[in-house]
């Protein structure tokens, strides 16, 4: 696949799918089709963003040919079943977070994967934030020292677009599977395997309204606090709410290391590192940081690996590690003990 603008299908006309499509278009790529059920939201996008065709069915817009790749951003409870449509109908696809609802589901799809060698990608925004880039040069460069603990925050007030979001049977759990994913991916891309977890998960918010008036009672979890042990010896704590007002710019991030810190979208900015033996002063130090949209970064190289221009990521893998991540975080809120991480 080396055409320099591909055609993109868009499975999903929900609240993601502008990022999506924004990016796309932003990063080169054509629009060609897009898939829902919502036919009003499948105008509205169609029209927002010169999208020349809509369907509801979604074996429509797999067998055309004309569409090069996918990108899947469909409730969570339809991830096994479209990305697994998509890799047998040979159309590489970018699968939305959560990769599925457990790890076994997210084990089918990348088995299926493996049987037809159509690349498959999950969507880790977050990766793609300049500030993480540059993170990941002083890590790199020893800037830091050795790193022996990060805190991580995920936080929002909860989502008041659609009730499906807080059923258990839909997301495969609360917070943690929506938004906590972001964070256990992070922390992983970063600074490598997290191997034990202990946890301790609650449900604040019994009730919610959302935004068109509808009354929803969750029945996951709304808030987690979990403790890593990562393979190098490394410890973090990871905190989720939706249960916060103002909750965090995308993420919090603090990494502590024998020679320096550097927090990650604080009140200090998007980046501001400390380390006084790298730099011969004291004093927290603000790099200048370019600014370009996240989606097109995302996107831009999401394009260049299906066209050959850069080596698949390992975003697939992550897409189920991630998950036995936060099935193991539940079994520890469970035991009140350390849980091991289980692959399937």
């Amino acid at each position: 696949m080396n055409e320099t603008r591909l055609t993109i299908g868009m499975i999903g006309a929900g609240f993601i799918s502008h990022y999506h499509i924004q990016g796309l278009q932003e990063a080169g790529a054509t629009v060609g089709a897009i898939c829902g059920t919502d036919t009003e939201a499948l105008r509205q996008r169609a029209e927002t963003y010169h999208i020349p065709r809509t369907t509801t069915e979604i074996g429509e817009l797999l067998a055309d040919p004309a569409i090069d790749a996918v990108v899947i951003a469909t409730p969570d409870f339809l991830h096994m079943e479209h990305a697994i449509a998509a890799l047998q109908a040979g159309k590489p696809a970018l699968l939305q977070k959560p990769m599925a609802r457990s790890a076994a589901e997210c084990a089918q799809i990348l088995a299926v994967a493996r049987a037809t060698g159509v690349p498959l990608f999950v969507s880790f925004m977050h990766r793609y934030l300049e500030e993480v880039e540059h993170l990941q040069g002083l890590l790199a460069d020893g800037v830091l020292g050795v790193v022996h603990s990060v805190r991580q925050r995920n936080a929002t007030p909860g989502a008041d677009w659609a009730g499906w979001f807080y059923r258990k049977e839909n997301v495969g759990g609360g917070v943690l599977m929506q938004l906590g994913v972001h964070g256990i991916d992070l922390l992983r891309h970063l600074f490598g395997e997290i191997v034990r977890v202990r946890a301790t998960t609650a449900l604040l918010v019994k009730e919610r309204a959302l935004a068109d008036g509808t009354v929803v009672r969750p029945d996951s979890e709304d808030f987690v606090a979990a403790t890593y042990e990562f393979a190098s010896g490394m410890m973090a704590v990871h905190e989720c709410s939706y249960a916060e007002v103002a909750g965090t710019d995308r993420f919090r991030m603090e990494v502590y290391g024998s020679e320096g810190t550097a927090w990650l979208r604080s009140e200090r900015g998007r980046l501001a590192v400390y380390a006084p033996s790298h730099w011969g002063r004291p004093g927290w130090f603000t790099p200048d940081i370019r600014t370009e949209r996240i989606g097109y970064r995302q996107h831009r190289h999401w394009l260049d690996m299906l066209a050959g221009r850069a080596p698949h990521d390992d975003s697939a893998r992550a897409g189920l590690v991630s998950i036995a991540v936060a099935e193991a975080i539940y079994r520890a809120a469970e035991s009140g003990q350390w849980e091991d991480i289980a692959l399937p």
